[in-house]
């Protein structure tokens, strides 16, 4: 088999296509926020991580296999089952137990982490080259989500200390997902390599959350509950993992991660129409530095 070859971040900007899939990801991701704030109410928040994914899992399989009609080999499996780790597992696990003991300002504050964990990770294992306009629009697009999140909310008392840490690691454990799967998308589709990520991500999930999934009741779960919970099962996971690793694919890395910034502002445009809340000066501020740092980071 041959090595798997470096992906070239400098060499070019992504197609329009890759940049309107991954808008629609980081608005049904801050959609998602909103949707899960009033889930919660009605599930514990380990059964909503199993229900979720024990609900996108059979779907990416089956769209796997109805395109792809392949099954991995015995050697990609390794590979797959620690893509499964970081990007389901750790990564849903992490930050539900680390916003359990933070507060949710200081875990909007940490996510903007992501794209550069992911420069990192990506220069430090060779998979990545990044240049100044990547590192150029991850400085604008930090910028601007501190803009938009207020930092000067972040609390370090040490009550929220193990909290932070753990949002940090989410923030680590999806960054270095995305650039891991950048070699093993040269050798097989990429629906193939995040339905079988998924399959060995839902299984630790599983483990995890199957005594809270026990003690559910369904019939005490109201309608609109299990109606958000189908939003968030077909859409910022189903649909979300999908086109993120189709982009990785097509793009890069980087940029995929460099997206996860124009979540908070998704957010706040779903609050603004869903919560009635209101827009002012620093979050316009901090609309147009996203906006400007993913446009530098991702032109041609």
């Amino acid at each position: 088999m041959p090595p798997p070859r470096t992906v070239d971040a400098r060499s070019g900007g992504a197609s329009l296509a890759v940049h309107a899939a991954l808008v629609l990801v980081s608005v049904t991701f801050g959609l998602m926020h909103v949707v899960a704030k009033g889930i919660l109410d009605s599930l514990e928040p380990l059964q909503l991580a199993g229900l979720r994914a024990l609900g996108a899992t059979p779907l990416l399989l089956w769209a796997a296999w109805r395109h792809d009609r392949i099954l991995p080999s015995r050697a990609e499996l390794p590979m797959l089952a620690l893509l499964g780790l970081l990007g389901v597992t750790l990564n849903q696990l992490l930050f539900i137990l680390g916003l359990d003991r933070t507060t949710a300002s200081n875990a909007a504050i940490l996510m903007p982490s992501i794209p550069v964990f992911a420069i990192a990770v990506g220069a430090l294992l060779r998979i990545e080259r990044v240049g100044w306009r990547q590192i150029s629009g991850v400085v604008l697009t930090v910028t601007g989500c501190l803009a938009l999140l207020d930092p000067t909310r972040f609390s370090a008392a040490r009550e929220t200390a193990i909290g932070n840490l753990l949002i940090l690691l989410n923030c680590l454990s999806y960054a270095t997902f995305l650039v891991a799967q950048r070699p093993i998308l040269q050798r097989l589709p990429w629906r193939t390599v995040i339905a079988w990520s998924f399959l060995f991500g839902t299984a630790g999930i599983v483990a995890i959350t199957a005594s809270p999934l026990r003690a559910l009741d369904p019939a005490a779960v109201p309608a609109g509950a299990w109606l958000g919970l189908a939003f968030i099962v077909l859409f910022p996971t189903f649909l979300g993992y999908s086109l993120s690793t189709w982009a990785v694919r097509r793009s890069s890395p980087s940029l995929v991660a460099l997206y996860t910034t124009v979540q908070p502002m998704a957010a706040a445009l779903a609050a603004v129409l869903f919560l009635g809340e209101s827009l002012g000066w620093p979050e316009l501020v901090g609309f147009v530095l996203i906006s400007a740092g993913v446009v530098v980071a991702g032109r041609r």
